[in-house]
């Protein structure tokens, strides 16, 4: 059965490198070889002495070694001690604790020897020590009594553990001890104080050591500080003593920096490689020292260095002999600086260049061991075989030790043996097996047969070939059954046999065959490549900025090879998706429902295939209106002005733009807020300028993209003290409302704008261009002082000024009033009409006296109306009209006006106390005009070749009708119009009867009325004439004749066929202009009727009587031809006839529809009947 093999494209590097090792290391089990340790305890073994002891040792090799150990140095007889057992199969130890042994009883240097008949394998000298956790010992602890400012060390000294203690400082409630730059834990646990304070007073400083083998914590008895103040001290003594000079002790002074911890000025440190460096630096001093390191010489090693406990510690780590050097620690305070040098030194424990690895031999082959470390100091290099020193090994004429390399020359299977390498030096050693197994091997591949591989397009394909054989094998590869042998740069073929593709391609795909050949044989094997599609995200989640309680969807819509199935999976900030329902995860969406706050971070698609995987992220930022700022604080009190500062609170991801300030006044309008100010979002504090006589409290309103925020609280109030008004009432005005009085007027002010109590108002007045003096009068709580007496509209200078119990406000200006209108006296003069057409008329008139108007003049009044028709010489219901023209205009036009009618108008003056006097009527009469359409026009009694026609006048002659004009045309069957006949009626017949027409035809009638001026609009109508009885009877006949019926059966029966014929080509693509006939004769039975009369459409033609386009169809138009006018439209007045600017112009314009003539055309308005269709056909 073939076995499947996927590989992902990020892990081909690691595979690649894993088939390396395994070549270079494993035989065949079913092989004779040595043995190898694969498995062993640390070499430093600490165990927990309440638990058995297990000693680790596993081994391989062919025949399975036995196993032996040796303790201290010595052999170690697992048989005489019944605490010790050996696991089957196995060289690991169980020492037996927990029923009645001891684990310092185990305590020592263990060695393990895997043995068979190919040689003996050794592990490390495995140590062996219980953990330890020694309660602290007894000891008398003083009180601490230390001076304020001074600096303070309480020391832990933690019991000896194995392995050291973890140190922490608490309190008697278990709560950690707060710490600082100015209170921090050394590294050797005791607590610095750079300088003390009073709150440092305290009896329960304790320190803890946990130590973590045992899972116990060890306390120490609680040290007690007490911190004395210079000024309490002082007390003390002076309570108790008379001594001048202790009572006059000094004050809490500054301290230049003094280092705790190192001491001295230099020190030095050594460390091995690979290790962590801690360098540390504690100092005294008030105000407390900052901390800062330096490397003389050279700077600090990027990425691998580290500041901890407020910088008082360096961390280094991953050390290496490059930063060895002289590290300086400098405390600094605003008093001076001091420094402390430390020289580093880096050591090494022995570390591997090369270690060395298995041999394999054929019998007479040759091959070297090579064993090369390195350390500080350089490790001395020593040669083990089979766990005996080599130089009192038993001799082998093969090899030859040359240093570091042993070389073996025509090796034969006697050779074999576990060889073993010593490096080491002061800090540690290196122990490494390696064997050499002679052995004479046809080669055989190791990878199962019918492999098959899987990789994604354009990435590499890696083709396992794991083979065996002494002499090594030679490895070709072939693709196909008869395939050529591989080469070329396109291939990449490793050392362990695999073939690497670095980029494959879909033809890449098919049968592989790996060859491996010694001189002792060949074999072969084949395994099969496939080459899958890349899964993609086609359709990538997007950066979203989604409001709180929205709603919002991340799309990740993907494409893969259809024989992969992809899993997608969605991740928040790199983590599972919260456990939530309003998350819903659809098949290629996320949706998040109601989103909070807690939702905003970067959400990530992740699609995944046996094969590879693609992952897309977008960020969800969720915004929202900021938090209410918070803090409030006023400072900078003063009259007129007061600072105000406060704190933002949480923006919620949309910057703060604004922050709006109002205030409450509670003294004049309690809870009522008033804005004040707006500051920028930068800004947090501003100076609020204040007004006098106001309880100021304030509210700040912060303010982003998307709305303001909650009002913060309210700060504290601030009363400001009283003072005279600074401004005087505004909008004062001086307006009368009767003839005799003027009615002064202004806008009040408000609480806080009166700046004290006692808010009056001085109002002054005096008539202007008289020398008069002021006349005042104080009033209060109005706002509004009405003077009598005054003569009919004068102009009167007006002030009104603001006091209070303080004093006045500065002096106000002075604004111009007059006193009450009356009606005007006189009326416009020299009233002229010029008649401009039949519509429209122009009037003229004398402006009034301005003495006379008796007020502010408004403009004038048009009154007109109609007072009879000339064509009727009948009187009506008057309906006057009225035009205003604003502003002191002396002409105006009058629109809209009736034809051929008789007109009268007046003319008044107005102000802002009404209209004056009218002007004499002045009449004017309007010409002619066109009439409009006669009022109805009936088609009466058809014959075979007459019609009667009957007509009405109509309803607006508009003047003196001169005749009628009657257009008629005959309508054929295939709606096509024919000519136009025109007959011309005077103006006093009422009917008509048209003689000599076809029989069974259709015709249209245009009918219109004329006077002098022209043509009105027409009216429309259509009428038949009947058929003549003998031929309908002669039709009818024939229609009852069998071989009628049976010719008429059979063009139906050919029609038929037609149009299935029609239907079918139509369906293959054939084009018939069916549509464009259809359009061309339309259903006369649905066209549109006129909404004035309830008839058909009209047909319409141009000036040369050409037929219409076929289907075409336009409405009758009987609107008024436009008449010329050379007047402005800023002649027109206001009123029901039109809109009028303040300076008299009209607003609008006239237009107007020209009349169409009738015109040839090819429809008609209704459908032919059936007689009318049997003549046709006939």
């Amino acid at each position: 059965m073939m076995k499947k093999m996927s590989i992902p494209t990020s892990k081909t590097s690691l595979v690649l490198f894993l088939c390396q090792i395994i070549f270079a290391l494993d035989v065949p089990l079913d092989l004779s070889q040595p043995p190898t340790i694969t498995q062993q305890s640390p070499k430093d073994y600490i165990v927990d002495p309440r638990e058995n002891i297990v000693i680790q040792c596993e081994a391989k090799g062919k025949p399975p070694p036995s196993f032996s150990w040796t303790r201290n140095g010595t052999h170690f007889d697992i048989d005489k001690d019944a605490q010790v057992t050996m696991k089957p199969n196995s060289g690991t130890l169980v020492i037996n604790i927990m029923n009645g042994g001891k684990a310092e009883a185990y305590e020592g240097v263990y060695q393990c020897t895997a043995r068979n008949e190919r040689g003996a394998a050794i592990s490390n000298n495995i140590v062996i020590r219980p953990s330890r956790s020694p309660l602290w010992t007894k000891e008398k602890l003083e009180p601490n009594h230390v001076r304020e400012g001074d600096s303070l060390v309480l020391h832990c000294r933690p019991p000896v553990g194995l392995p050291p203690p973890i140190i922490f400082w608490m309190d008697n409630a278990f709560q950690r001890l707060p710490q600082s730059e100015r209170v921090s834990q050394g590294l050797n646990g005791d607590l610095y104080f750079s300088n003390v304070q009073p709150e440092d007073t305290r009896e329960d400083y304790i320190c803890y050591a946990r130590f973590n083998h045992t899972q116990t914590i060890q306390q120490k008895q609680p040290i007690s500080v007490k911190v004395f103040s210079m000024d309490s001290l002082n007390d003390t003594i002076a309570a108790n003593l008379s001594d001048t000079d202790i009572y006059g002790a000094k004050p809490v002074t500054e301290r230049q920096p003094v280092l705790l911890t190192p001491t001295g000025s230099t020190s030095t440190k050594v460390e091995l490689r690979g290790n962590v460096l801690l360098l540390e630096c504690i100092a005294a001093g008030l105000p407390t020292p900052v901390i800062r390191w330096i490397k003389e010489g050279g700077e600090l090693p990027a990425n691998r260095t580290f500041f901890e406990n407020f910088k008082k510690t360096l961390k280094i780590i991953d050390v290496s002999e490059a930063d060895s050097g002289n590290y300086k620690c400098i405390a600094r305070n605003t008093l001076g600086s001091v420094h402390h040098v430390i020289t580093v030194t880096v050591k090494a424990a022995p570390y591997w260049i090369t270690a060395p690895r298995n041999l394999v031999l054929s019998p007479g082959e040759d091959g070297t061991l090579i064993c090369r470390a390195n350390g500080n100091p350089k490790p001395s290099i020593s040669w083990l075989a089979n766990g005996v020193p080599i130089a009192i090994a038993p001799e082998d004429p093969s090899r030859k030790v040359d240093g570091d390399t042993i070389i073996f020359s025509h090796v034969q299977e006697r050779s074999s043996a576990v060889y073993q390498c010593n490096a080491s030096n002061e800090y540690g050693y290196l122990l490494a097996n390696a064997f050499v197994n002679v052995l004479a091997e046809p080669p055989r591949i190791l990878t199962p047969a019918n492999k098959l591989y899987q990789v994604i397009a354009d990435s590499p394909a890696l083709l396992d070939c794991a083979y065996f054989g002494s002499p090594k094998p030679e490895i070709e590869w072939f693709k196909g059954v008869k395939g050529s042998i591989l080469r070329g740069n396109e291939y990449v073929f490793h050392d362990n046999g695999t073939l690497e593709i670095p980029v494959a391609q879909k033809n890449s795909a098919g049968t592989y065959t790996c060859v491996a050949r010694n001189e002792l044989g060949k074999t072969q094997n084949e395994v099969q490549l496939e080459i899958k599609d890349p899964t993609m995200i086609i359709k990538q989640p997007e950066y979203k900025v989604i409001q709180r309680y929205g709603q919002v969807s991340f799309e990740c819509i993907i494409k893969h090879d259809s024989t992969l199935l992809p899993t997608v999976t969605w991740l928040k900030d790199n983590d599972e998706l919260p456990d939530d329902e309003r998350f819903l995860v659809g098949k290629d969406n996320l949706t998040i429902m109601n989103v909070t706050d807690k939702d905003d971070g970067t959400y990530t698609c992740i699609v995944n295939t046996t094969l590879d995987s693609v992952s897309a992220s977008a960020v969800l930022t969720v915004v929202a209106r900021p938090n209410p700022p918070f803090d409030l604080e006023l400072t900078g009190q003063l009259e007129r002005s007061i600072d105000l500062s406060w704190i933002p609170g949480d923006e919620n991801n949309s910057p703060i733009t604004s922050f709006v300030i109002e205030y409450e006044d509670a003294l004049h309008e309690p809870g009522v807020w008033h804005y004040q100010a707006e500051v920028p979002g930068t800004q947090t504090t501003v100076q609020l300028k204040l007004s006098p006589y106001v309880n100021y409290s304030f509210r700040v309103i912060a303010v982003n993209k998307i709305g303001r925020s909650q009002p913060s609280e309210p700060s504290e109030q601030y009363l400001t003290k009283s003072a005279s008004p600074d401004e005087n009432p505004a909008n004062v005005q001086g307006i009368g409302s009767e003839p005799d009085n003027l009615v002064i007027t202004w806008e009040p002010l408000k609480g806080f704008q009166s700046n004290g109590p006692g808010l009056q108002y001085k109002v002054s007045w005096r008539q202007k261009d008289v020398d008069d003096e002021w006349t005042s009068v104080i009033v209060a709580n109005v706002s509004k002082y009405i003077v009598s007496g005054t003569p009919t509209f004068v102009p009167y200078e007006v002030k009104v000024q603001a006091l209070n119990d303080l004093g006045y406000a500065p002096e106000p200006s002075e604004v111009i009033g007059h006193s009450g209108e009356d009606l005007p006296m006189v009326a416009p003069g020299n009233v002229q009409v010029h008649v401009i057409n039949s519509t429209l008329a122009k009037v003229h008139w004398d402006p009034v006296p301005l003495k006379t108007v008796r007020g502010h003049l408004q403009g004038y009044k048009v009154y007109y109306w109609k007072v009879q028709s000339l064509s009727r010489r009948s009187r009506r219901h008057v309906e006057k009209k009225i035009l205003t023209f604003r502003g002191n205009k002396t002409f105006g036009m009058l629109p809209g006006l009736e034809p051929y009618s008789s007109y009268k108008l007046n003319v008044r003056v107005v102000n802002g106390k009404g209209e004056g006097p009218a002007s004499p009527d002045k009449a004017f009469k309007t010409p002619e005009g066109v009439p409009s359409s006669p009022s109805f026009l009936k088609i009466t009694n058809p014959t075979l070749d007459s019609l009667t026609l009957e007509w009405g006048s109509p309803t607006h002659p508009n003047g003196v009708l001169t005749s009628y004009t009657l257009k008629f045309q005959p309508i054929n069957n295939t709606h096509e119009l024919g000519p136009l006949v025109e007959i011309r009626i005077p103006a006093n017949e009422s009917s008509l009867i048209l003689k000599n027409l076809n029989y069974s035809t259709r015709y249209k009638f245009y009918f219109n009325a004329q006077t002098s001026v022209g043509s009105g609009s027409q009216i429309t109508e259509e009428a038949v004439t009947i058929m003549d009885e003998a031929m309908a009877s002669r039709q009818v006949d024939i229609a009852t004749q069998g071989w009628f019926i049976g010719l008429m059966c059979a063009v139906a029966l050919l029609i038929l066929i037609l149009l299935i014929v029609c239907f079918i080509r139509r369906n293959k693509g054939g084009k018939y202009p069916v549509k464009e006939k259809e359009d061309a004769h339309a259903d006369p039975e649905i066209q549109p009727m006129k909404e004035d009369d309830g008839t058909f459409g009209e047909y319409s033609d141009a000036e040369d009587h050409k037929p219409l386009k076929k289907g075409s169809r336009t409405p009758s138009d009987r609107t008024v031809k436009k008449e010329d006018s050379d007047d402005s439209l800023v002649d027109y007045g206001e009123g029901v006839n039109g809109q009028f600017n303040e300076d008299g112009s009209f607003i609008g314009q006239y237009s107007g529809k020209k009349e169409k003539e009738p015109a040839e055309g090819n429809e008609s308005s209704e459908a032919p009947s059936p007689v009318n269709a049997m003549n046709s056909f006939v």
